[in-house]
């Protein structure tokens, strides 16, 4: 495997030094503040990220707004008593992105919260407690028991409120096939293994959080963009 040192070093080179690469750099956030996440920001959260799938992300930005006034601030216990025509009606308001899919995706996910918080008082406690060093088990969770919250969807809605987790970008999947891993999707569970073994391991190396170790492998691959993507 290539040391951390030198794709630390690429991506120095790249974003102008230690103070340029700095501005690219997520920070997690500490257990308590995780902890103190409600549960509504969670589904509004999953539903935005599910929303960006696939799509552009500054039409959903700009939509957004509407989405927390149809979608009732997605408090999961009022989502859950939604009737039937009344999702029929929501699927067909102008104000949000018409996917009828991707709409029914709140329900559920709002029955996940609740069940989460049943058993552990809140998600966000569930989600605070999960140690950073088997990020791929709460991703299976999230695959398993949330609806279209596998892969980078499910990365990303953890990284958004500030747990401590890698995101697996092509920019990322190529550093780490670089670094000598061997993987191609990084959607196995071999290879999610190994590359979360290999996060441990550059962890345990640098004292950085997952999240920073992640996007510096982004940062040191793949095209240079001039600004530090979110």
């Amino acid at each position: 495997m290539t040391p951390f040192s030198r794709i630390h070093e690429r991506a120095l080179r790249r974003k102008g030094g230690p103070e340029g690469l700095a501005g690219w750099l997520p920070q997690p956030q500490p257990a308590e503040q995780l902890a103190a996440i409600a549960d509504d920001r969670w589904l509004a959260m999953m539903t935005r990220c599910i929303f960006q799938a696939g799509f552009v992300w500054r039409v959903v930005d700009q939509k957004w707004p509407d989405f927390e006034k149809v979608f009732f601030g997605f408090v999961p216990e009022k989502m859950v008593l939604v009737p039937p025509d009344l999702w029929e009606s929501i699927g067909q308001d102008s104000r949000i992105i018409r996917n009828m899919q991707k709409i029914m995706t709140v329900p559920r996910n709002a029955q996940f919260i609740l069940d989460i918080a049943q058993e552990h008082g809140s998600f966000g406690c569930f989600v605070a407690q999960w140690p950073a060093d088997d990020l791929i088990g709460l991703l299976e969770v999230l695959r398993k028991r949330g609806e279209r919250l596998g892969g980078n969807t499910g990365m990303r809605v953890l990284r958004n409120l500030g747990k401590d987790t890698f995101v697996l970008s092509q920019d990322v999947l190529d550093c780490l096939k670089d670094a000598g891993l061997d993987i191609q999707r990084g959607t196995t569970k071999r290879e999610l293994r190994l590359i979360q073994q290999t996060f441990n391991q550059w962890h345990q190396e640098t004292g950085l959080p997952y999240c920073q170790l992640s996007r510096i492998c982004s940062c040191s691959m793949g095209e240079n963009h001039l600004e530090p993507a979110h």
